[in-house]
């Protein structure tokens, strides 16, 4: 499989006073979606500002405040976006029936408009599925240890034609600056471009060739899928393996029709 590039970072627009990375060609496919940023939150250094993180050491009442925000983004209130505390495994959590429980997993599918759903990540890969001919979609949080275990087939098994998926991967870390030891590069050293030489035993970990390569041994006809860029690319974004602590920024995602009263503005 080739190496794919990952593009350039798309233009930060200003949506409710938040600096987010907005997905507008999806809107046609009633989805509203965006990535994000550090900006427009209340958290001071070095969570400054829009961390979403509650479990990185920030004072818990600005992380609470932080994601009201996101929420109102998109006309909604904290109690409708789920966010799921991750755990790098494959567990999904089908949210149609949910009532607003704590989540403990990595990846969430739903077909309600009625809640949003976000995934965190400061280096992993997030991953958005949306159904081009039906209303589910769904969000992932893979790092490697998430690709090993499967989250990316696991989350397809909850759409019925995974050819019928379009995909966003978020702005995760660059194999760049991604080195990682043997017993992490076994995994996925049979993958064509995954695996970059080193220092050593040392290898450099291309985290969007991997999920892309998943991906299509599931089914998902890769020029459906998307690359949104690298976070340790840009000041834009929390990267952990940059700066610890740091906070966390979110892909989020609700299948609704779009709304006049939902739009974004440039700054």
């Amino acid at each position: 499989m080739p190496v794919v590039p990952a593009p350039l970072i798309p233009a930060v627009t200003s949506r409710a006073d938040l600096g987010v990375v907005g997905l507008e060609h999806l809107r046609a496919m009633g989805v509203d979606a965006f990535v994000t940023t550090r900006f427009g939150g209340v958290s001071p250094a070095p969570y400054d500002t829009l961390n979403l993180g509650d479990h990185v050491g920030d004072d818990p009442s600005r992380v609470e405040e932080n994601r009201r925000r996101v929420a109102a983004a998109l006309d909604l209130a904290p109690s409708q976006l789920a966010i799921s505390r991750q755990v790098h495994g494959a567990v999904v959590n089908d949210l149609d029936e949910w009532d607003g429980e704590a989540l403990v997993g990595d990846a969430m599918v739903s077909t309600r408009d009625d809640v949003a759903l976000a995934v965190l990540v400061a280096d992993c890969v997030a991953l958005l599925f949306v159904e081009a001919s039906g209303p589910r979609v769904a969000v992932a949080h893979a790092g490697w240890r998430g690709l090993v275990e499967g989250v990316i087939p696991a989350t397809l098994a909850h759409f019925e034609r995974p050819d019928d998926v379009r995909v966003v991967l978020g702005p995760h870390i660059s194999p760049a600056r991604y080195q990682v030891g043997p017993e992490v590069a076994e995994h996925f050293e049979s993958i064509a471009g995954a695996c970059r030489e080193d220092e050593g035993d040392r290898r450099r970990l291309d985290l969007g060739v991997i999920a892309r390569y998943q991906l299509g041994l599931a089914g998902v006809a890769l020029e459906l899928v998307e690359e949104l860029g690298h976070n340790d690319d840009s000041d834009l974004f929390f990267s952990d393996r940059a700066q610890r602590p740091c906070g966390r920024f979110a892909l989020v995602v609700r299948r609704t029709p779009y709304h006049s009263s939902v739009h974004l503005e440039t700054p």
